[in-house]
C-alpha cells in the first residue's frame, strides 16, 4: 500500500499552486461581488494546459486521470481560490473533457477534445429538474426521434455556468419512466449546442439569485424541441444511465477534492488570526476553546483528503467507486462548513466584515453539504450498500 502520490500529481499540485498564489483575497472578493468570472485565472489554468490533465494526449491534453484533476482543484481552492475553485475544474475539464474522452465516440472525441484542450471550448451539465432534485429516475425533459436528430423539450434547473458553455452535456428521458424496463432504460445523454440553440430561439436561460459562489451564475434553462443531431449521444441511446453515474461519480469526487481544499485555506487564515488577536495580551489561539475545535477539523480534512484521493484512484482504474466517493463528498463538505463555522467563531464580531474573506467563505461553504447531492441521500446510500439496510427512498 502506498499513500505517496504519483509525480503527474505533484507537479499539478506545485504547478497550479503556483497560479493561486498570484491572487490574493481581494481578487477572489471583487469576482464575487461583481458576479465575475475569474478570467484571469481561467486564462492561466488553459494556458499551461492544467484544466485538460485528464484529456488523451493525441488529442491535446496530458492523458492523467481524474486523481490529477481532483489535486488540481484542491490545489487551487486550498491555494486562495476557496469555494470557488470548483467551478473551474467540474464545468469543462469533468463535465467536457473527462466524460467525452471517457464515452465520445471516436468523432465526437477529434471534434470536442483539442478544442477542449485549447481553451476554445467550455461545457456543462444539465441533469436537475425543478420536480426531481436528486432523484434523476423523475427527470421529464424528453427526447423524440425526428429522422436524424433529437428534438428535446423540458426544463433544468441550477445548470451553473450555461451562459458560458458552447456545448450542455444533457440528460433527457428516450423512453418514458411508465415504460422502461428496467427503470434505469430510457436515458440519454445528448451534447447540446447551447449557441446554435439559443440563435434559433429554442433554448433560453435565466439566472437565479443566490446566497453564494458568486463567481458563475446558476440558472433555469428551458428547452422547446432543441434540435441535436443523434451523432452527438454520449454512449448509446436509451442506455445513459451508465454515462450518468460515470458522470456524478466524479463530481462528488471532485466536490470532495474542492471542500478539502477550501477547508484547508479557512484553516489557515483561521490560525493565523488566532495567532495574532491578543485582546487579553496572550494570542487567542492558545486558548483550548479555539485551538481545539480547529485541530479537530483539521484531522477531518485529512480524512476526507484520503478518501477523496481513495475514490479519485478507483475511477481511474475502472473499479466500482460509488461508495467511496459519496463517503469522500459527505465527509469533506461537513469539514468544509465545520472548518468555516469554527472560522467565523474565531474571528468573533469581525467575521461579519467584508474587510475578511470569511463571510464570503461561510456562504460558499454552506451549499457543499446540498450539492451535488444531499448529505442525507449520501447516508441512504451508505446505508443501503454497506451496511445492508433497507432501501429508504
Amino acid at each position: 500500500m502506498d499513500f505517496d502520490l504519483p509525480e503527474s500529481a505533484l507537479a499539478v499540485r506545485e504547478g497550479v499552486r503556483a497560479i493561486a498564489a498570484k491572487y490574493d483575497q481581494a481578487y477572489w472578493d471583487r469576482c464575487d461581488a461583481d458576479k465575475r468570472w475569474p478570467e484571469e485565472v481561467w486564462a492561466e489554468l488553459v494556458a499551461g494546459g492544467w484544466h485538460s490533465l485528464a484529456i488523451p494526449e493525441e488529442h491535446g491534453g496530458a492523458g492523467q486521470g481524474l486523481l490529477e484533476l481532483a489535486v488540481a482543484l484542491e490545489s487551487l481552492a486550498a491555494g486562495g481560490a476557496g469555494g470557488a475553485a470548483s467551478f473551474l475544474y467540474l464545468l469543462t475539464p469533468a463535465f467536457g473533457g473527462l466524460t467525452v474522452a471517457r464515452h465520445g465516440t471516436d468523432a465526437q472525441k477529434r471534434e470536442f477534445l483539442p478544442a477542449i484542450a485549447a481553451g476554445e471550448l467550455e461545457t456543462c451539465f444539465a441533469v436537475t429538474e425543478p420536480d426531481a432534485g436528486s432523484n434523476a429516475m423523475n427527470i421529464t425533459t424528453h427526447a423524440r426521434r425526428d429522422g436524424g436528430d433529437y428534438l428535446v423539450s423540458g426544463q433544468k434547473i441550477w445548470i451553473s455556468g450555461v451562459e458560458r458553455a458552447d456545448f450542455l452535456v444533457l440528460v433527457a428521458r428516450t423512453i418514458p419512466a411508465a415504460e422502461a424496463r428496467p427503470r434505469t432504460n430510457g436515458f440519454t445523454v445528448l451534447l447540446v449546442d447551447v449557441r446554435e440553440a439559443v440563435a434559433a430561439g429554442t433554448l433560453s436561460y435565466r439566472p437565479i439569485p443566490k446566497l453564494g459562489t458568486n463567481t458563475v451564475a446558476s440558472n433555469m434553462v428551458f428547452l422547446d424541441d432543441v434540435r441535436v443531431p443523434a451523432d452527438r449521444v454520449l454512449g448509446e441511446p436509451d442506455r445513459g444511465f451508465a454515462v450518468l453515474w460515470d458522470i456524478l461519480n466524479p463530481e462528488r469526487v471532485l466536490a470532495a477534492a474542492g471542500g478539502v481544499g477550501s477547508a484547508e485555506l479557512i484553516l489557515e487564515i483561521a490560525a493565523a488570526y488566532a495567532r495574532e488577536r491578543a485582546p487579553f495580551g496572550t494570542p487567542i489561539g492558545a486558548n483550548q476553546a479555539v485551538a481545539f475545535p480547529l485541530a479537530k477539523i483539521k484531522a477531518q480534512v485529512e480524512l476526507a483528503r484520503l478518501m477523496a484521493y481513495k475514490a479519485a484512484w478507483l475511477w481511474d482504474r475502472g473499479r466500482p467507486c460509488g461508495s467511496e466517493a459519496n463517503i469522500a463528498k459527505l465527509t469533506a463538505a461537513d469539514a468544509g462548513w465545520q472548518a468555516a463555522d469554527r472560522a467565523f467563531q474565531t474571528f468573533g464580531g469581525m467575521a461579519y466584515s467584508l474587510e475578511y474573506p470569511i463571510a464570503r467563505m461561510f456562504r460558499d461553504a454552506r451549499i457543499a453539504k446540498n450539492i451535488p447531492v444531499a448529505e442525507e441521500l449520501v447516508l441512504a446510500h451508505i446505508a443501503q450498500h454497506e451496511l445492508n439496510l433497507p432501501r429508504s427512498y
